[in-house]
């Protein structure tokens, strides 16, 4: 069985390599698709756009061309990871996992236990809560070889 699997959320570990490697060496059939992880390139994505007469606009034009790569990964994709970091607020990630829940798209979340309570909403309606990359692969190799 093929998978595609979006990776979405905190940009600032190398969390999605991990989880790369630990397929690759499992030897799943997976493809990975992520958003734009470079968070300058991510917050100048609607400058091409024109001239705004605020921030709040530049970030309502990049918001929206971001979306529409986020939007066709996740619905396009059999399975979403969405990870929140410790330091930042990710209120992107959780975003993406409400729209999953809306879709009704399988989700997992990756995150410490420190931070279960602000997102008890997100982990009740993901499959699985993960504290570990490796227990992200795990979970894909039981879905894909069980």
């Amino acid at each position: 069985m093929s998978f595609h699997v979006y990776l979405s959320g905190e940009i600032h570990t190398d969390w999605r390599d991990e989880i790369h490697r630990g397929a690759e060496a499992a030897g799943l059939d997976v493809v990975f698709t992520a958003p734009v992880t470079d968070h300058a390139a991510s917050d100048a994505a609607g400058d091409h756009l024109g001239e705004t007469s605020s921030p709040f606009w530049r970030d309502h034009q990049s918001s929206k061309v971001n979306a529409i790569r986020t939007r066709t990964l996740i619905e396009q994709s059999d399975l979403v990871v969405v990870r929140f970091g410790d330091q930042y607020k990710q209120w992107n990630a959780a975003f993406d996992a409400g729209y999953c829940a809306a879709l009704g798209k399988p989700y997992l979340t990756l995150h410490a236990k420190e931070i279960v309570h602000p997102l008890k909403e997100v982990d009740a309606e993901s499959m699985a809560w993960c504290t570990t990359t490796d227990q992200v692969v795990e979970t894909l190799r039981y879905v894909l070889k069980a």
